[in-house]
């Protein structure tokens, strides 16, 4: 499936609201105990940001927090973590009152220019509708250098699994050479790609 490309932004706003809703009703099977070898593929995950102590990291699409434990052990000097479902971030913050939660759509989300070190967009990429923006915004708030990190702990299949279920459009994880084209226009270039049965990680650095 191809990029989904909204017509105008009464139509981003009507699938925003959407996801809202849909994602608000499936909190709690974001709750432990995750599928087996998941918890091993989130450790790769957080791995290929290579944070280091001090990083400022932003979990984008964060849910209920699922990489926020693994984030913390690297000692970040802050985590940032958005959603676009508010019942999302309230367990996320009971359970990690240490990180600083927003509820905003990524490419609005207001946060300074050039301030993260690592970006994590973890099971998210398919169902963000406005990828132009969204990016642009990453590439605004990431430092030279800073890592960006797209993920699926269960490989680009488990789209497919879900597709007929989501009552708004999924896009398909891209190819290296897809990733490659839409990462460029946004001064980013990748260093990493993993596309397995049950993982995928693209990691691109901020030129």
């Amino acid at each position: 499936m191809t990029e989904y490309k909204a017509s105008d932004e009464k139509e981003v706003q009507r699938i925003n609201r959407l996801q809202r809703k849909f994602f608000q009703e499936l909190v709690h099977l974001f709750d432990p105990p995750l599928p087996e070898g998941v918890p091993e593929r989130l450790e790769k995950i957080v791995a290929a940001g290579d944070i280091t102590r001090g990083d400022v990291v932003l979990d984008l699409g964060t849910g209920t927090g699922i990489l926020v434990p693994i984030i913390k052990k690297y000692e970040p000097e802050k985590i940032y973590a958005c959603d676009l479902t508010l019942a999302m971030l309230l367990r996320l913050k009971e359970q990690y009152p240490y990180t600083e939660t927003i509820q905003a759509d990524a490419r609005n989300l207001p946060l300074p220019d050039a301030c993260m070190d690592v970006i994590f967009m973890n099971a998210c990429y398919p169902n963000i509708v406005d990828k132009q923006s969204t990016f642009e915004n990453i590439s605004r708030m990431m430092k030279t250098g800073g890592r960006l990190i797209i993920s699926h702990p269960m490989g680009k299949s488990f789209i497919s699994l879900i597709r007929d279920k989501a009552p708004f459009p999924l896009d398909d994880f891209p190819d290296r050479t897809r990733a490659k084209e839409l990462l460029e226009p946004f001064d980013f270039r990748i260093m990493e790609f993993v596309d397995e049965p049950r993982l995928y990680i693209m990691k691109a650095i901020k030129q």
